[in-house]
This record gives structure tokens, sequence and C-alpha cells, in this order.
């Protein structure tokens, strides 16, 4: 895997990160009602399910890659249509003002009830395999050795959504209130729109190998 390659997906994963999906409200909940530093064991949880279901997924995938690499180019047509399809329902949905779930908690959890609502939060998201099994093959050089490529993607993945989940907690009560507002919300989700089209046509003439 290039340098260049490896690049072009930080930059597509950092975006997708940043969108307060499930796991990134449910991080910035425990922050507001835990505080910061009590907040990780949720995040750990989150990971750590994040982990287990990207290494399930690439396990298939490389199975898959090794059977048929037709099938395997055939993913990375629905891979793009899927990113086009996420940014016209971004687009759409622009506007809505984002439920952030801070209430009805109870007064005090331990480090190992927030690890496991955080792993429970993450690991009921299908779109997690979906996005595993879209997105990765983009960048997958067939001429070179497969695990190697995944272990990498996989790992960089979590990274950069560990990064968002310390924004997302330090930010609390300001991030949530400016995307509370529809204005901002519905400038944020037509950003979103404009890069996950971008993205996904541009990785129609993008070709790892």
């Amino acid at each position: 895997m290039s340098w260049q390659i490896w690049w072009l997906f930080v930059c597509g994963v950092f975006v997708i990160c940043a969108m307060p999906g499930p796991n990134m409200l449910h991080v910035m909940s425990r922050s507001q009602k835990f505080g910061y530093r009590r907040s990780m064991a949720a995040m750990a949880g989150c990971l750590s399910a994040i982990l287990l279901a990207l290494t399930a997924s690439v396990a298939g995938l490389a199975a898959l890659l090794i059977a048929s690499p037709l099938i395997f180019e055939v993913l990375r047509y629905v891979g793009v249509a899927y990113l086009v399809y996420l940014g016209i329902a971004a687009w759409r949905g622009a506007g809505s003002p984002l439920d952030i779930p801070i209430d009805g908690q109870p007064p005090s959890q331990s480090a190992w009830q927030l690890f496991r609502g955080g792993f429970l939060v993450s690991i009921s998201n299908p779109k997690m395999l979906l996005f595993a099994a879209a997105f990765f093959p983009q960048f997958i050089d067939r001429t070179q050795p497969q695990a190697p490529q995944f272990a990498i993607l996989v790992a960089t993945f979590c990274v950069l959504e560990l990064f968002w989940y310390g924004v997302y907690a330090l930010g609390g009560r300001t991030l949530a209130g400016y995307l509370s507002r529809p204005a901002w919300q519905r400038g944020f989700d037509r950003a979103t729109g404009v890069v996950f089209v971008g993205f996904g046509l541009a990785l129609l003439k993008f070709r790892p190998g």
C-alpha cells in the first residue's frame, strides 16, 4: 500500500468518523453526565466493538478476495454507490436537529457499566459491517499481500475514531448546542453530503492496483 493510497483513506475516514452517529453521541452524553475521565470507559467499549466488527468483516473480505477477484471488484463499485447514497441521504436530511440522549440516566455507573454500554451501542450498529464491506476494498492493492493492508486500514480507522471520541467528549455541551440548531445542522449535513458524493465519484477513477 502506497502513502498516497493511505492518505486518501485517512482523509475519507477522518470525515466519516466526524459524523455525529450513535457512538459519538453516546460518548458525548457520557462525558456530559459523568465527566471526561469516566467517559473513557465508554470510549473503550465503543472502540472494542468497532475493532471486533472490523476484524470479522475484513476476514470475510480477505477470503472473498482469494476466492473471487471479480466479486471483489464488483464490491468496489457497490461501495462507491453506497458512498454516493450516504451523501444524498445526508443532503436530503439536512436541517434535522440532533437528538442528544442525556436525560433519564442513572446518577452513577461503574467503569464496567460504562464500558458495556459503549460496547452494546457500537456492536448493535450494523452499518459498521456495511461500511467495512463497502469502503475497505477501495484501498486494497490485489498485487500485494492483503493481510498487512487490512491491518493498516483497521488500525488507522480505530485511531481516527478514537480522536473524534475525544473531540466529542471534550466539546460536550458546547458542541451539542451548536449541532442542536437547525441552521448549523443543515450546513453540517449538506457539507457532509457533498463530501460523500464527491469522494464516491472520485473513487470511480481511483484504482489501488
